[in-house]
């Protein structure tokens, strides 16, 4: 899988590494079990500093989409639960977008068809 950040984002470079990882593993790129570079290593491939890495690897791990082993390093986790909080967060952020598109007009099919094309993008059920 290749990570791509964007320097020039104002979005924080650990916010953007975390998303590419959860993309990754969501397209089945990353599969349960699979080890991610190491801290170290990916600091350098993308010209970043490790703390950054490393605070990406730490929410992520408490997220529990990967799982930190001191002998084998970052590895996906082999099983993703979501719990209340969870379904809570993604619900507010559901309401919050729907909000967001009718304000500007959408209508709710159209809000609806947007989120099942984005949902199968990520997937990879169909091109980008």
């Amino acid at each position: 899988m290749i990570i791509e950040i964007n320097s020039q984002s104002p979005q924080p470079l650990y916010e953007q590494l975390g998303e590419q990882v959860i993309f990754g593993i969501a397209a089945g790129l990353l599969q349960p079990g699979e080890a991610l570079p190491s801290v170290r290593r990916l600091a350098a491939d993308l010209g970043i500093n490790f703390h950054t890495v490393n605070k990406a690897y730490a929410q992520l791990s408490d997220a529990g989409y990967i799982v930190m082993d001191r002998r084998r390093g970052a590895v996906v986790a082999s099983e993703i639960n979501s719990d209340a909080e969870f379904t809570a967060e993604l619900a507010h952020s559901l309401a919050f977008n729907a909000a967001k598109a009718i304000c500007v007009r959408i209508s709710e099919q159209d809000f609806l068809a947007l989120c099942q094309e984005s949902f199968r993008q990520v997937k990879g059920d169909m091109p980008q």
